[in-house]
């Protein structure tokens, strides 16, 4: 007995080394090796550890918006709060417009090639043949006594250097000088800039990366000064923002933060209406109406207006300016807080942005505050201007702009609807729960764009979500591997950047939430790592373990296959046997051939079975040997089990795995009385043979047809080879053949 034993584990492991060995390291290998070792920063779980820290940078700035010249002038006071375990000799700050000086290595390293027929104004922005003089021309960098410090300007990045090292739980204070030209972003592009109306010759200005900012310091990598090359967007520090911010007197401005001075800027009338706002919560109130900007347009005034705005805990800082600024607001019950969801839009975005864009706003707080956390910030602002999706704390930038006499299409309403609901989504993900953007688009991006897709579908009826369906990502999982690259890419390297960094993320977080995890186990974990890093710098593998940690599931074979490689999903019915049992219990004659009794294999030499029209193929139940109790002295009832599968059918389906990314099984049963039955098998079933895993299905009934994900849930790229019969194509598949058109 101990030889058979002996001789069954043996072979048991070799299959098991086998199967693993045909695959990089085992797709169910824990990600520990890959994962930075947990420390008293950040713990095993995914929580911040007992020892964490992060660092603080406060602004006192004062900006000037020169509405004839298109320029920017500015100053800054910053007081940095070195909060770490380390001496700092140096501050690292970005100078992200610095992305359009005439020496910037973004349009260096950038590709181009010369077609046949090329428009003019990409041929411009793509070989740099402008007039435009961008950057931040640095007039000073001053100690808190005005004394010059020193310092370097590397492209996007600028180094201080500070008399003696600022100590550890010590802070420093420094002051910059600056000014920049306002790019025009139907030129040259842009996440901020201006834009230019010239019916009535008036700008509209969306102003971000306005001000020298500090570069984040973190236990993770230390400085995280990377070079900005447009792509990658923005490491930040959290801090309390005093911003005094000059324009004409005859715009209004649109900002971070809460407005100081409403008496100085507003009329008695708008001071009322937006009182007013802050009480209304079942429909907007118009502040600065139609009208009002209409006559606002006709005539440019002189005079010049402050606008001072306080924000606290907020990692940036961003404003619109325009004297055609149309301005309504409503309140919005969050928890105990009653922030003011508001919009700022041209006569040019109208009927459309009153009817939708508040309403929007207002919504996305709504459901974000329901999967995370209760959105903690006064006001939450969508800004039209064309052809532009951009956050920034409490504030952001989108296009939808109705046709010249107001009509507007569907597509246009519900583009419009997306993209304010993504823009305002990303005050949570990542000016709250902080990433790393610069390294990891996805921890933005991604979780934004399910959360997104999640409001779309809870707030609107048949909304036509673009992302997060498992359905609409097969195609770029099918694609050429030569243009597709892991998730965990870092930004600039990513290719099919829609796909990878918004697209993948989300559908595979609404996989993970539907069909791995369930709706109460993912929503629970995904709340935890919101109110876990909430207002602090989390990386990927403190998402990772804490979505493990607060569900007690098992994903490490999950983000291994999503995140880290481009494998996708096509899973095959490779075979199919039925079986009933024989009566009599001793070796018989089967169809001219010996069989093993108890033996549920196929019959060897037999090509595949495709469908059931032989009838089922018998097996045999025999009495237990005694050998097989080892030192038990106790029996089972065999006969017992011998009646319990009498006039039973038993189904032995073979799955493929043919497209290297493992995934629960989903098999829908289709009996000959027409009804169903749908066996949900955890993705674990591939653990010791990641090609192929066979699993035996015992009914009442006789099945005439076998589909495997009938929903489309798991992304599975060929649904040709999901169902049995093959001659027989499902209708649950008519809607994904026509989208994919197979």
């Amino acid at each position: 007995m101990r030889r058979i034993i002996l001789c069954l584990l043996t072979l048991f492991v070799f299959y098991l080394s086998h199967a693993q060995e045909k695959q990089w390291g085992g797709k169910f290998e824990q990600l520990d090796t890959e994962l930075p070792t947990p420390n008293e920063y950040r713990s095993g779980s995914g929580a911040p550890g007992h020892a964490y820290w992060q660092q603080k940078a406060d602004y006192d700035i004062e900006v000037e918006l020169d509405d004839k010249t298109q320029s920017i002038t500015g100053k800054e006071k910053v007081t940095y709060y070195n909060n770490s375990p380390d001496n700092l000799k140096y501050l690292w700050v970005q100078l992200d417009q610095n992305v359009r000086e005439q020496e910037t290595n973004t349009l260096k390293v950038q590709q181009f090639a010369i077609q046949d027929s090329l428009p003019a104004k990409f041929a411009a922005q793509g070989l740099g043949i402008t007039d435009y003089d961008g950057g931040f021309k640095i007039k000073s960098v001053t100690d808190a006594n005005g004394k010059s410090l020193p310092y370097t300007i590397n492209k996007t990045m600028m180094r201080i250097d500070l008399p003696q090292p600022l100590k550890s739980r010590e802070s420093t204070s420094f002051g910059i000088e600056w000014r920049y030209n306002i790019n025009d972003r139907m030129d040259l592009g842009g996440r901020s800039g201006l834009e230019y109306f010239p019916k009535d010759d008036n700008y509209l200005y969306t102003i971000a990366q306005f001000h020298p900012r500090m570069a984040v310091y973190d236990d993770y990598e230390g400085w995280q000064n990377k070079q900005f090359l447009g792509r990658g967007e923005f490491a930040l520090t959290f801090g309390d923002f005093k911003v005094k911010i000059t324009v004409p007197s005859d715009h209004i401005v649109a900002s971070t933060g809460t407005l100081q001075n409403p008496k100085d800027v507003l009329t008695k009338e708008q001071q009322e209406r937006l009182e007013r706002a802050k009480k209304s919560f079942d429909k907007p109130v118009i502040i600065a109406t139609q009208a009002e900007a209409i006559e606002r347009e006709k005539k440019k005034s002189d005079k010049k207006s402050t606008w001072v705005f306080h924000a606290e805990n907020v990692r940036d800082f961003a404003f619109a300016s325009s004297r055609k600024f149309i301005w309504d607001a409503q309140a919005v019950k969050i928890g105990n807080k009653t922030p003011l969801a508001m919009s700022y839009y041209p006569k040019e975005g109208n009927p459309l942005w009153e009817q939708e864009s508040t309403k929007a706003v207002k919504n996305t707080l709504e459901t974000y505050s329901k999967y995370t956390i209760e959105y903690p910030y006064p006001v939450a602002i969508s800004v039209h201007a064309a052809s532009i999706g951009m956050e920034y704390p409490m504030i952001c930038f989108n296009f939808g702009r109705p046709n010249e006499d107001g009509t507007y299409s569907d597509r246009t309403k519900y583009r419009m609807i997306g993209v304010i609901i993504h823009e305002v989504g990303h005050n949570f993900f990542p000016m709250i729960i902080n990433s790393d953007e610069r390294q990891w688009t996805w921890m933005d991006e991604g979780l934004n764009t399910f959360v997104q897709y999640r409001t779309e579908q809870e707030q609107y009826d048949n909304f036509p979500s673009r992302r997060g369906p498992a359905a609409d990502i097969v195609d770029y999982m099918k694609g050429d591997k030569k243009y597709i690259r892991p998730i965990m890419t870092n930004s600039e390297q990513i290719m099919q950047f829609g796909n990878n960094a918004y697209a993948k993320p989300a559908t595979a977080l609404n996989i993970l939430r539907e069909t791995v995890m369930g709706p109460e186990l993912f929503d629970a974990a995904f709340k935890e790592y919101a109110q876990r890093w909430a207002f602090k710098h989390p990386a990927p593998a403190d998402f990772f373990r804490t979505m493990e940690d607060a569900s007690a599931v098992d994903l490490d074979w999950f983000w291994r296959g999503w995140f880290y490689t481009t494998d996708h999903v096509d899973i095959a019915v490779d075979e199919v046997k039925w079986f009933t049992l024989r009566t009599e219990q001793s070796s018989v004659e089967s169809k001219g051939k010996r069989v093993k009794k108890g033996d549920l294999s196929a019959k060897d030499g037999d090509k595949k079975a495709m469908d059931f029209s032989q009838g089922p193929e018998e097996f045999s139940l025999v009495e237990t040997d005694p050998r097989y109790y080892g030192e038990f002295m106790n029996r089972v009832d065999d006969k017992a089990i011998m009646q319990k599968f009498e006039g039973k059918n038993l189904y032995q389906v073979r799955f493929k795995n043919e497209g290297g990314l493992v995934m629960p099984v989903i098999v829908e049963f289709t009996f000959k009385d027409g009804t169903k039955t749908t066996e949900k098998i955890p993705a674990e079933i591939w653990r010791y043979n990641e090609e192929e895993a066979t699993k035996v299905f015992v009914f009442d009934k006789e099945v005439t047809n076998i589909v495997l994900d009938p929903k489309l849930e798991t992304a599975d790229t060929d649904v040709e080879n999901n169902i049995f019969p093959r001659q027989e194509v499902p209708s649950e598949f008519d809607q994904f053949k026509d989208k994919k058109g197979k």
